[in-house]
């Protein structure tokens, strides 16, 4: 088989292209540049494509696919700059997506698996979220993915390309990014934090158990048409998940018992209401359906992602 992934020196399309390879597979990474072809392993064979729009005009490339592993996208960001981000999302994470679906089918590729969001649920609910859940996307980012599914299964329907579609929700691993690298600096250095009153619960996926996912995702027969949650199979607390980085860290772990309702008035006066609430919320999937359906287990656990995660951190920080 030969699978082609877009997105290779991304945070998951690195680790993609670093794990054990599925057998008789040939990878191909997408990058923007020459240079950038120095960032992927060497059994990955480099394409390369300034856009997703320049990638899908490449028949040549594209006719000797089986699977596209689509990962490439306009990533979820707090302060965005652009006038219109819900366009500059779409942009990217819809319209390049159906172009290169539908340039994917005409060009006789077999199955294209994309990865989605768990904001394409929304920022949370009373009950874990499951593929039944009722879309309620609630920022351009998550709207963006969304209506690329959309678009995928549109496609699909039209064409017969086999469409896979994976939702996780936080992501973490070696170089991680944004809020959970924050998060495991202030750790590291000692920093009280304010979360020891925090009664929360967080579903969160790392990346290797992501990458194996999406493995799965490219070759079982069962997969084709559905939709996947995908996470460590446990949720926890803010001040559990720090407590376990620091432990993971080999740092202390310095909580304090501050009302949550104090914090939500603090990220109010200081603009940072979003970042508080994600700290104070719960967002948690039930992922029995990929398990069920793929007989897909997650090769590591909650703990061994943390110690992988803070092992990568302590040697590069």
């Amino acid at each position: 088989m030969k699978l082609l992934v877009t997105g290779a020196s991304g945070f998951v399309g690195t680790a993609f292209c670093l794990a054990p390879q599925l057998p008789h597979t040939s990878v191909y990474g997408v990058v923007r540049s020459d240079h950038q072809t120095q960032l992927l392993p060497p059994q990955v064979k480099p394409v390369i494509a300034e856009s997703l729009s320049d990638l899908a005009a490449r028949h040549d490339v594209l006719s000797q696919i089986d699977c596209i592993v689509h990962l490439a996208a306009r990533v979820h960001v707090m302060h965005d700059s652009v006038s219109d981000p819900l366009s500059a999302f779409r942009a990217v994470n819809t319209e390049a997506t159906r172009e290169l679906a539908i340039a994917a089918a005409k060009s006789g590729v077999r199955r294209f698996v994309y990865l989605s969001s768990i904001k394409v649920n929304g920022e949370g609910q009373a009950n874990p979220y499951t593929e039944l859940s009722t879309p309620s996307p609630q920022d351009p980012y998550g709207i963006s993915k969304r209506e690329a599914e959309c678009a995928l299964h549109a496609v699909a329907a039209d064409t017969g390309l086999e469409a896979v579609i994976i939702r996780p929700p936080l992501v973490y691993g070696a170089d991680v990014k944004a809020n959970f690298l924050q998060l495991m600096r202030l750790v590291k250095r000692g920093v009280p934090l304010p979360f020891g009153r925090v009664e929360n619960a967080r579903s969160l996926v790392y990346v290797g158990n992501l990458v194996d996912a999406i493995s799965a995702c490219a070759v079982h027969p069962a997969a084709p048409g559905r939709t996947f949650l995908v996470s460590d199979g446990v949720a926890v607390s803010t001040p559990d998940l720090i407590r376990n980085l620091a432990i993971a860290l080999n740092s202390p772990a310095h909580l304090l018992p501050i009302p949550p309702d104090t914090l939500r008035f603090f990220g109010k006066i200081t603009g940072k209401s979003a970042a508080i609430d994600r700290l104070l919320s719960s967002l948690t999937i039930d992922d029995r359906a990929i398990r069920q359906t793929l007989d897909w287990q997650p090769p590591f656990t909650f703990q061994q992602g943390l110690k992988a995660t803070a092992t990568w951190y302590n040697t590069t920080h």
